[in-house]
């Protein structure tokens, strides 16, 4: 009978306590779903099985073990994720952010064509469902270039329809007004930066947060421009948006096409900008899925089950 192969891979004993889990709970998992054994010793970490296996293997203690430097622990998310999509095939794709987000590099096949997109293309369209990263990874991106003195300054912005009210109806001041639009694009830059260089920037114009209205007649010059929910902007508006963009800048637009507000929902312009924009050099199309979701497994399957009833 063939002697199983075998696979040494070493593992400093700080990132094998994170990389093991609580009482070896994440190294279960992996030679369960892989179908290896393992052990722990002498700083190092070996694998036995069939080659095909420990290769996978290795490619998943290695994914993270970069997780563990990015971010300082291992959820189950990344975990799963790690399983489903273990070898990165672009090198280099990292945000080196300040804020707590730390280290940020792709989770999925998905999020790996996003950020090669970004670094490659002046002009990215990010489109998929909910708790994909589309928003996340667009903030990353552009703190990053902000922090590498690639661009002087972010501008983010979204329309202001979720909740079919005009900006004029609502309580407080300009500020005010929007927030509650805004909250996903504040949420992302306390995670990629701190909350009081966020407040800093904003107060200086290093960072602008407007909603879509407040674009027209400008001309965006050394800027990494955000437009986030994109499904809710008119073809008219989408086109005023794309013709800010000035010399030196970045735009990534990002959108849900199955969480359409506008009515009807066939006048969303980020259905139909594909089909116009698409063969033009400099813009990138992604088209990120359910396998992209990272938030809680229950959001995979309803995204899921949304899916084979809208085919139905």
């Amino acid at each position: 009978m063939k002697k199983p192969d075998s696979r040494r891979i070493p593992v400093s004993p700080d990132d094998a306590r994170k990389l093991l889990g609580p009482g070896d709970g994440n190294l279960r998992d992996i030679c369960r779903v892989l179908g290896v054994a393992a052990v722990y010793r002498d700083a190092s970490l070996t694998y036995t099985g069939e080659k095909a296996a420990l290769d996978r293997a290795q490619a998943v203690t290695e994914r993270l073990i970069i997780q563990i430097q990015a971010s300082g622990r291992i959820s189950k998310a990344a975990l799963h994720k790690a399983l489903d999509f273990p070898e990165l095939k672009a090198a280099g794709l990292v945000y080196n952010v300040p804020g707590r987000a730390g280290r940020i590099i792709p989770r999925t096949p998905g999020q790996e064509s996003y950020m090669h997109s970004v670094m490659h293309n002046e002009l990215v369209f990010s489109i998929g469902p909910a708790g994909t990263g589309k928003t996340f990874l667009a903030v990353a991106a552009a703190v990053s270039a902000l922090q590498d003195n690639r661009v002087e300054r972010i501008i983010l912005t979204r329309p202001a329809v979720e909740a079919g009210e005009k900006l004029g109806f609502l309580p407080g001041d300009l500020q005010q007004k929007i927030d509650p639009y805004l909250r996903p694009i504040y949420d992302a830059l306390n995670d990629t930066l701190t909350a009081p260089r966020v407040q800093k920037y904003m107060e200086s114009g290093i960072i602008e947060v407007a909603p879509l209205a407040y674009m027209r007649g400008r001309t965006l010059n050394n800027a990494f421009i955000i437009l986030d929910e994109a499904q809710n902007t008119t073809l008219t508006q989408l086109k005023m948006f794309l013709t800010r963009m000035g010399y030196g800048s970045r735009m990534v637009i990002t959108g849900d096409v199955t969480q359409i507000d506008l009515k009807p929902p066939t006048v969303s312009g980020l259905v139909r900008i594909a089909r116009i924009l698409r063969q033009i050099p400099g813009i990138g199309f992604v088209y990120l899925d359910h396998c992209d979701v990272l938030r809680h497994p229950l959001v995979q399957q309803i995204i899921e089950a949304f899916g084979r009833k809208d085919e139905e």
